[in-house]
């Protein structure tokens, strides 16, 4: 994580750097006037990587340790961890990514599509939610 903060601190000194060059060239190239979109822009990825840097700062300060990522000795199952249980077999997600589907295709063709898209969709979150308290599978 040290790296990562010193790669954001790096980035922020050369967009800071940049922003002012970009508002001294269009400051020369439209004759006095300067270019506010550009400059607000770059100077705005500045700041925000300025606040990624001091965010992953105090977060490395707060574990108080390297993380396994940053470890030479260490392998590759030390930093995995457990991101929650999926069932294999259901078919509600696909349910749920047609609905989806539906109701981008009904703004784009025709609004009345997006009332079905919502009930298809509302009917696979039940489904995906409930699904293991009914059948084979209850608990």
């Amino acid at each position: 994580m040290r790296v990562n903060t010193n790669l954001f601190w790096i980035l922020t000194v050369f967009l800071a750097l940049m922003a002012a060059v970009y508002t001294v060239w269009s400051l020369i190239w439209y004759d006095g006037q300067l270019e506010w979109v550009g400059t607000v822009a770059i100077a705005l990825c500045a700041m925000l990587s300025a606040f990624l840097a001091f965010y992953l700062s105090r977060v490395h300060k707060a574990q108080g340790a390297e993380l396994p990522e940053d470890l030479l000795d260490s392998n590759i199952d030390d930093g995995d961890p457990e991101m929650g249980f999926y069932s294999p077999w259901s078919w509600w997600p696909i349910i749920l990514a047609g609905s989806g589907a539906l109701m981008v295709l009904g703004l784009a063709v025709g609004f009345w599509l997006c009332f079905i898209a919502v009930a298809v969709l509302l009917i696979a979150i039940v489904g995906w939610v409930y699904e293991y308290y009914r059948g084979y599978f209850a608990r």
